[in-house]
């Protein structure tokens, strides 16, 4: 178990998180099993049924599956689910907004991709 829970958003959406983040650093590989409910109750000092939450919204996902009895795994193409569900929230929190306020500034649009690419100029020489 990876990260330190803290009192920004929810614990489950945390535990959720941290599953997710620990899956695209490749700490949990397709087919390999996770840390149970318990195991994260104990870990991070939460109730069992929080830690179920956060497991449960990965398995309507299609993050990871249940084996009966034996515990929860990594669901086959977990890694692209998880990126992609990343990249449609950045999509939808950073990039629909920014073109929104740059028609409010009547940028073109040719003006925000060269914006755009300035900006990932300036990163790389960081």
């Amino acid at each position: 178990m990876h990260g330190t829970l803290n009192d920004q958003s929810l614990i489950y959406l945390q535990i959720a998180q941290m599953l997710e983040d620990d899956i695209l650093r490749g700490v949990y590989q397709e087919g390999e099993q996770v840390p149970s409910t318990n195991e994260l109750a104990r870990g991070y000092n939460i109730n069992p049924a929080t830690a179920a939450k956060g497991i449960n919204l990965l398995v309507a996902d299609g993050i990871l599956f249940k084996k009966r009895g034996i515990g929860m795994f990594v669901a086959q193409g977990a890694e692209q689910a998880v990126r992609q569900k990343r990249k449609d929230a950045f999509y939808d929190t950073f990039i629909r907004p920014l073109v929104q306020e740059g028609a409010s500034l009547q940028v073109t649009g040719e003006e925000l991709l060269e914006m755009v690419r300035r900006a990932i100029q300036e990163g790389e020489g960081k």
